[in-house]
């Protein structure tokens, strides 16, 4: 992988997070108008929401927890409001990413990682939900498709591209732009001699 994903798929130390400061070309809603009500019900869970933009600028926060998955939050900051998506990731097996999204974890998302030296792309192949320790799983009505790389246009940047289509429906919500990504020490302090890239 380039060097910039090698830095935001490393390792992050204890007592460091991985921050990263970009802007996204599109991001949010883009599904039919009928589900934009359904979309507004769960936007407080932290997984979709109702709004939708242009040059939406962004913060990501990465945070190893104790329990060895590492916590996203990913922060949208449109023109009339400040939008929140929050999960959990763990590594199921060699190439297989478990990411539980929503303030709860509700949701479960089996991915399939597949990384070169263009970048990393991740599909889904499974969904489930999340009830304390029951897990339940779902038809197969949503995919989920992610493809990160470097930014042809700034190597000290990377860019993304996430994708939420569901069966019958089309694409539902996507966000995809360029930011740069840095891991440092939770005081705020710079981490480079912490967390070397991987």
């Amino acid at each position: 992988m380039p060097p910039v994903l090698q830095l935001y798929f490393g390792p992050i130390a204890d007592g460091c997070a991985g921050v990263g400061h970009g802007v996204y070309d599109e991001a949010g809603y883009c599904g039919p108008r009928w589900l934009r009500p359904v979309m507004r019900l769960i936007a407080g869970r932290g997984v979709m929401f109702p709004e939708d933009g242009t040059d939406v600028p962004f913060v990501i926060t990465n945070t190893p927890r104790p329990d060895g998955s590492l916590r996203g939050e990913r922060d949208f900051l449109f023109a009339t409001a400040r939008r929140r998506m929050v999960d959990a990731m763990t590594s199921a097996r060699p190439g297989e990413i478990v990411d539980r999204l929503g303030r709860r974890g509700a949701l479960e998302i089996r991915l399939r990682a597949e990384a070169d030296t263009t970048g990393m792309r991740l599909r889904s192949t499974g969904i489930a939900a999340r009830l304390g320790a029951l897990r339940l799983p779902l038809p197969p009505v949503a995919r989920v498709m992610v493809t990160e790389t470097s930014d042809p246009a700034d190597a000290a940047a990377q860019r993304v591209d996430v994708r939420v289509r569901a069966w019958l429906v089309g694409e539902l919500f996507r966000h995809h732009g360029s930011f740069t990504y840095r891991i440092r020490q939770l005081d705020g302090k710079p981490g480079w001699s912490v967390v070397p890239p991987a």
